[in-house]
C-alpha cells in the first residue's frame, strides 16, 4: 500500500482512539454527575417527608405535654409516626450515591433513629400518664413526654441541617489508575 493511502488511515484511528478515551472519560465524569444529583434530590425529597410526618405528630405531642388533650389521643399517631419513620430510615439505609456521600446517608439514619428512639419514648410517658395520674409516677410520665418531644424537635431539625449539607456535597474524583497521575 502507498503511504499516501496508508498514513490518513493510521491518523484516522489514533484520532478515533483518542476520542473513543476523551468520551469515555466524560461518560464516567456524567455519570458521576447523574449519581450525586439523584442522591441529592432523593435526600431533600425524603427529608420533606420527614418533616411532614413529624411536624402533625409534634403538634400532637405538645397538645399532650402542655395537658391540652389526653394522653390516650396520641396513641395511633405516635404509632403511625414510629412507623413511618423506621420505614424512612430503611429508605435512607438503601440510598445510593457516591462515595462523597456515605457520611451523609450516615447522618439521616442516626437522626431517624434518634427520631424513632424518641417516639418511644413519648410513648413510654404517655402509657404511665393514663395510667397513673398522680404522684411519682405522672412526674416520670411528663418527664418522659417531654424528653421525647424535645428529641424529637432535634432530630427534625438535624434531619433538614443534614439534608441541606446534602445539598453541597461535590462529586468525587473516583478511583485514579496508576500511572495515571493528574497533578
Amino acid at each position: 500500500m502507498e503511504l499516501a493511502v496508508l498514513l490518513p488511515i493510521v491518523a484516522f484511528i489514533a484520532l478515533a482512539a483518542g476520542l473513543a478515551v476523551v468520551l469515555r472519560g466524560t461518560g464516567r465524569i456524567v455519570a458521576r454527575t447523574r449519581e450525586l444529583e439523584h442522591f441529592k434530590s432523593a435526600v431533600q425529597d425524603l427529608a420533606a417527608r420527614v418533616d411532614a410526618s413529624l411536624a402533625g405528630a409534634s403538634r400532637q405531642i405538645d397538645a399532650v405535654r402542655r395537658r391540652q388533650v389526653g394522653p390516650e389521643t396520641i396513641g395511633e399517631t405516635v404509632a403511625a409516626a414510629t412507623d413511618a419513620v423506621e420505614r424512612y430510615a430503611e429508605e435512607a439505609r438503601s440510598l445510593r450515591g457516591p462515595l462523597t456521600a456515605r457520611q451523609a446517608r450516615a447522618d439521616l439514619v442516626a437522626e431517624l433513629e434518634r427520631a424513632g428512639r424518641a417516639l418511644g419514648m413519648v410513648e413510654h410517658g404517655a402509657s404511665i400518664l393514663a395510667a397513673a395520674r398522680r404522684g411519682s409516677r405522672e412526674l416520670e410520665a411528663q418527664t418522659a413526654i417531654k424528653r421525647g418531644y424535645l428529641n424529637l424537635l432535634h432530630a427534625r431539625e438535624a434531619i433538614a441541617r443534614h439534608a441541606l449539607e446534602a445539598q453541597d456535597i461535590e462529586a468525587d474524583d473516583g478511583p485514579q489508575r496508576a500511572g495515571r497521575r493528574i497533578a
